[in-house]
């Protein structure tokens, strides 16, 4: 397509790039080509006195520990520590309408044909057509090139609606739970399916975050990650909880998601042993939580993201508070993310510089 090639990348000035961290971001020169005309925001996890180096050229900011209690003060405890969970603040602070986050174990992938796949330009893609989250098209999207509606689809739904969410996946390491990592550890995704297709609604997905991008404006404050890592009982659920939660927002609110392209290479599996520790909880919680959200309705005068997230952390409370106290405390967080974002984003409102802000 010719506007690929235009000397201004599409989405130049809306779009933020929201990586988070421990270490040297040595990754991104691979991604050079594609992410320097972006503005990033780095997250950096764990130890705020480290110093994480970022190749000359990019535009960032980066944002440590002691810049989130700073901006945030109390609220800050909404914000996981020592867990990619910590990613969501860069959602909170960004000002832009489009954010695209990956992690820094992402490298970029290949096609069938050996060409690199511009991960960032297919994710553009997808969010600026529309979903068909209502009628399945058997030619998944249809509004891409070379593809259409198929006989039979209803022509009142051939609009669709506005894309909310892009789901991308992975070639190499899979992102597998810590038992089946056990099981297959040198099982390898080689498999390159060349779709994009609407999630229908009704359905929920594990979302992963490592590759992700999403329309912040109408649905911005539904991605919060949870509390994960330092301190609680969990992780390696972020991803999915907020996964969980924006597509019953999604759906109540007649917004789409998609999934399928554009992939990335996934460059290391982490240890399974140490995944294990984390999601063992978890393995046994989500078959309590995945009932919940299947059967979660709210009312119609929840008519903003806001609205849909305080009510549905009243219900986290109400139905998930027996399964562990720890959903007592994460309800309390989906509300203080909330009142944390509504004060970041209102207008006038002016975020605090971050001590590591560069260019």
């Amino acid at each position: 397509m010719a506007a690929s090639k235009s000397s201004t990348p599409v989405l130049k000035d809306e779009l933020d790039i929201v990586i988070p961290t421990i270490r040297n971001l040595d990754f991104l020169e691979m991604w050079r080509p594609f992410f320097q005309p972006y503005h990033l925001i780095i997250v950096q996890d764990g130890d705020p006195s480290k110093t994480i180096k970022v190749p000359d050229g990019f535009d960032y900011e980066l944002y440590n520990r002691n810049d989130i209690n700073r901006i945030l003060g109390p609220k800050a405890s909404c914000i996981s520590f020592k867990d990619s969970a910590c990613r969501c603040f860069g959602y909170m602070v960004s000002k832009k309408k489009y954010i695209f986050t990956i992690d820094d174990d992402c490298f970029v992938a290949k096609n069938p044909s050996g060409e690199d796949i511009n991960a960032l330009e297919q994710h553009i893609k997808n969010l600026l057509a529309p979903s068909t989250p209502f009628f399945f098209n058997t030619l998944y999207d249809p509004y891409l090139e070379g593809t259409d509606f198929v006989r039979g689809y209803p022509f009142s739904l051939r609009e669709g609606v506005p894309t909310a969410v892009s789901h991308g996946l992975w070639l190499n390491i899979p992102d597998y739970d810590a038992p089946t990592q056990l099981v297959k550890p040198r099982e390898r995704n080689t498999r390159y399916v060349d779709a994009v297709l609407t999630i229908p609604k009704g359905t929920l997905f594990p979302m992963c975050g490592m590759n992700l991008a999403f329309n912040r404006e109408l649905i911005g404050p539904a991605m919060y990650f949870g509390l994960m890592g330092d301190g609680q009982p969990i992780g390696r659920y972020d991803d999915m909880w907020a996964g969980w939660c924006m597509k019953v927002i999604c759906d109540h609110l007649g917004l789409g998601v998609k999934t399928g392209l554009p992939y990335i290479w996934h460059s290391k599996a982490s240890n399974p042993f140490v995944n294990l520790k984390k999601e063992y909880k978890g393995i046994y919680w989500q078959e309590e939580l995945i009932p919940f959200f299947q059967s979660v309705t709210l009312p119609k005068d929840c008519t903003t993201v806001q609205k849909c997230y305080i009510e549905l952390s009243k219900q986290v409370k109400a139905k998930l508070g027996k399964v562990d106290d720890y959903f007592n405390k994460l309800a309390d967080a989906m509300i203080t993310w909330i009142e944390a974002w509504d004060e970041l984003n209102s207008s006038g409102a002016s975020k605090g510089l971050p001590n590591g802000s560069a260019k």
